[in-house]
C-alpha cells in the first residue's frame, strides 16, 4: 500500500510511502479522498517522511487535496518532506496552499 491512513483527534494523517508518480498517485488520491468523505474531518496531514521520489503527480496530489479540503472548510498540512521535495513544493507554490514543515511536532518548520 502506498498510503497509510490514520484517523485521530479531528485529524486525518496520510502517511505516503515510496514514489509518487503517475503510477501511484491515483491510488493515493482515492484512499485519501475516501477518508475525507467518510470522516468529514477538517484537517488533513500529508506525511512525506517515507517518500523517496516525487514528480509533478505529487504536486497535483497536494493541490487536489487542498481543493477538496477547501470545499469542506478544512486545511492541509505537509510534513517531513525531504529538502529536495520541499524545494520543488515551494517552487510550485504549494507553500501558499498548505503549511509545509519538517516534523509533525509543530515545532520549527523552517519556512524561510
Amino acid at each position: 500500500m502506498a498510503v497509510k491512513i490514520e484517523i485521530g483527534d479531528n485529524i486525518i494523517n496520510a502517511r505516503l510511502i515510496g514514489d509518487i508518480d503517475h503510477h501511484t498517485a491515483k491510488g493515493m488520491r482515492e484512499e485519501i479522498d475516501n477518508a475525507v468523505e467518510r470522516t468529514q474531518i477538517k484537517k488533513l496531514v500529508l506525511d512525506f517522511k517515507n517518500v523517496s521520489f516525487m514528480d509533478s503527480s505529487g504536486i497535483g496530489l497536494v493541490m487536489g487535496r487542498y481543493k477538496i479540503m477547501e470545499e469542506v472548510g478544512g486545511v492541509v498540512k505537509v510534513t517531513n518532506p525531504s529538502n529536495h521535495i520541499k524545494k520543488v513544493m515551494r517552487l510550485a507554490g504549494l507553500d501558499r496552499l498548505a503549511q509545509i514543515e519538517n516534523s509533525t511536532s509543530g515545532g520549527n518548520d523552517d519556512e524561510n
